[in-house]
Formats: C-alpha cells, structure tokens, sequence
C-alpha cells in the first residue's frame, strides 16, 4: 500500500459544473482517481488502479479512453465509510471512526503507482471537507462555486432531483425552523425549495472551510473556468503542487467549454426567475455574482 499524499479533492455543490473540471484535471499524469471499476468492483481497488494505468498506453487509451472515466463512485465509498454518500447533514471530523479511516486508506493506497502518485477525487452536495481532512490529514480541496440560481435551475431540469419529495425524501436533510418558513413564504414552491438547498449547501461549505488550513482550500468559479480555463488550471496546479502537464494542456485546447450560468434565464418563467432572485439575493452578493434584474420583475416574489 502506497501513502497518500495530499490527495486533491474537488467538492460543491451538485450540478456545480465540477464534472468537466474534474474529468479535465484527471488527464494529468500524475494523478490517480476513480473509473467505474471501483462501482463495479469496490472490493478490488488495484483493479482501479490497472485501469487507469492502462490508459497511459496511447493505443489503450484510443480505444477504451471514452469508457474509462472518472467518477464520483459513491458504491466506493460506502464500500469503505458508511453512509458516506447520503447523509442528512454535513459530514464532519468526529464522524470519522479509526476502521473507517484505516480502511480509506488502505483502498485509496492500494491505487497509487510510482507516477500516478496524487489521488484526485470529486465529491459533490455535502462538503464532507471536514470528514475527509480528518481521513488525509493533508487534503488539497478546490471548491467548485457556481451561481444559485443556475444551479437551482439545472436541479429542475435533471430527473433524479429529489426534491420533488419534499425535505423528508432528499438528500439535505430536514429544513431548519428558519428555512421551513421560509419555503412556506414562498407557498413550497419547488423552484425556491431548489434555491433552499443550494443555499444549505453553500452555507455548509462555509462551516466546513473556516476549520481548515486556509492553504488548503482554493475557491474556483466555474464561470471564471469557463472563460479563462488555462489561467484556472494554471492556478490549479500551483496551488495542489502538481508540476505542467502537456496531456492536461492539450486537453483544455480542444475541450469544448462553455459556461451555460445565464440558461436559467432561458429556461425558467418569469415568475421562477423571480422567485430565486429575491430568495437568494444576499447569498449571491456575498459571493459575488451579478444582481441584475431577472427579465419580468413584479412587485413581491410568489406567495410572499
């Protein structure tokens, strides 16, 4: 079994964008991360490991590089801690047991070669920084920050949301006094109940960051990436100490990349647009996105 060493753990919020991130960050050849073999085979790590060595073979990577992907593979890490891929809250540092830290170790080293030697791992919904710092000890963690209200859009338009359940069916846990009124106010409307948990989930990532080292933690917007993807990565390696990577430099080049933050003007009514407007304008100031007025606005927000 091969230490980890500052493995780098790229988390937000669901429908975040850190998907194409994550599967361009995978193309450097130093870091090791997870294909659907560890979803199919979670008791057999260093068949992992093989695959995704195999791809450093050009004629295997022509042929099997599209089927060989990288993956949150949740199966994984229940595999190895418990209830880590649905838990009702954030999970946090004293929920790490000694088995369970013993176990991720072990699987997650048993991955390791002599040149992919950086674990590259993608989690998204609950940080789970604080649990997962606890399990590394020296994490890199890039948080992958996009605007609410096209996340809330994107959760309204992709058929395993469940918040169409309500908060007793989902995967944020049971609203809180303050957000169930909330919700209320807006007379449950599903579209503020997606704004909600985005919201949850920022606030969550906010706990979770302010007990880390902050030189271990890099905030990345996916508009920034979307419009200077080079600079980004660029910043990105400096800061998980990843050397240049030509296969990661070519592959940025031809990827298509677009950020599509504004659909949610496009694909949300009128009335929608301004119910995420109101319910999440001090949220979207404090990170520091654009407040301009959604298309139709009207006096108060629906229900309010």
């Amino acid at each position: 079994m091969t230490k980890i060493i500052k493995p780098i753990i790229i988390v937000g919020s669901g429908r975040c964008g850190s998907t194409l991130f994550h599967r361009l960050l995978s193309k450097h050849e130093q870091v090791m991360w997870l294909s659907g073999f560890t979803i199919r085979f979670p008791d057999r790590p260093e068949w992992n490991r093989w695959a995704v060595r195999a791809l450093d073979n050009p004629l295997v990577r022509r042929l099997f590089g599209g089927k060989v992907r990288p993956s949150e593979s949740y199966r994984f890490w229940d595999r190895y801690a418990y209830g880590f891929s649905e838990p009702c809250r954030d999970l946090v540092k004293s929920d790490v047991s000694t088995r369970v830290k013993k176990q991720l170790n072990q699987a997650f080293g048993a991955m390791l070669t002599a040149r992919r030697n950086r674990m590259l791992i993608k989690i998204t919904g609950w940080s789970r920084m604080g649990y997962l710092d606890e399990v590394f000890e020296d994490a890199r963690f890039i948080h992958i920050m996009r605007d609410g209200r096209a996340v809330a859009s994107s959760l309204l338009h992709v058929d395993f949301w469940r918040g169409w359940y309500g908060p007793q069916g989902w995967r944020a846990g049971l609203l809180s006094a303050e957000d169930q009124a909330l919700w209320e106010s807006y007379d449950r409307s599903f579209t503020a109940l997606a704004g909600i948990e985005w919201r949850i989930q920022m606030r969550a990532m906010d706990a979770a960051r302010k007990l880390l080292d902050p030189r271990s933690f890099l905030e990345v917007k996916y508009e920034t990436f979307c419009e200077r993807p080079m600079e980004t990565f660029g910043q990105v390696l400096e800061f998980a100490e990843l050397p240049p990577s030509p296969a990661l430099e070519r592959a940025v080049k031809h990827a298509k990349i677009r950020s599509t933050s504004n659909r949610w003007r496009d694909d949300l009514a009128p009335g929608q647009q301004v119910v995420l407007d109101d319910l999440l304008r001090d949220d979207l100031r404090r990170y520091g996105y654009d407040e301009r007025p959604s298309a139709a606005r009207v006096p108060e927000a629906a229900g309010r």
